[in-house]
C-alpha cells in the first residue's frame, strides 16, 4: 500500500501561479503512471496531467501551456506547477498513481481561483 498526500493548495487570484505536491508514502519510480485529477462541484473527476515511467507526460488541453508535472522519484514526489490560473481551474485537485491493476489516491487539496 502506497499512501499519497497532496499539499500546496489554496485560494489565488486570476492569473496566479500554485505549485502543488504530492509526497508518497514508497517509491514512485515502479508506477506505470502518476498524474493529477481534479474534480470542479457538480461535475467528473476529470485528468489533469500523467507521466509515466519512462517519463512520458500528458496534459488535458485545457491547462497544457500552463501546467507543469514532473517527478522527483528520490524523494518519491510529484509536483504539478500551474501559472496563468482561471476561475475554471477551480477544483480538488488529486494525487493518483497507477500499476497495471491497482490504482492509488490522495485525499485532495483545493485550489480555489477567484476571478
Amino acid at each position: 500500500q502506497v499512501q499519497l498526500v497532496e499539499s500546496g493548495g489554496g485560494l489565488v487570484q486570476t492569473g496566479g501561479s500554485l505549485r502543488l505536491s504530492c509526497a508518497a508514502s514508497g517509491s514512485i519510480s515502479g508506477f506505470v503512471r502518476v498524474g493529477w485529477y481534479r474534480q470542479a462541484p457538480g461535475k467528473n473527476r476529470e485528468l489533469v496531467a500523467t507521466i509515466t515511467k519512462s517519463g512520458t507526460t500528458n496534459y488535458a488541453d485545457s491547462v497544457k501551456g500552463r501546467f507543469t508535472i514532473s517527478r522527483d522519484n528520490a524523494e518519491n514526489t510529484l509536483y504539478l506547477q500551474m501559472i496563468s490560473l482561471k476561475p475554471e481551474d477551480t477544483a480538488v485537485y488529486y494525487c493518483n498513481a497507477a500499476t497495471t491493476y491497482l490504482q492509488y489516491w490522495g485525499q485532495g487539496t483545493q485550489v480555489t481561483v477567484s476571478s
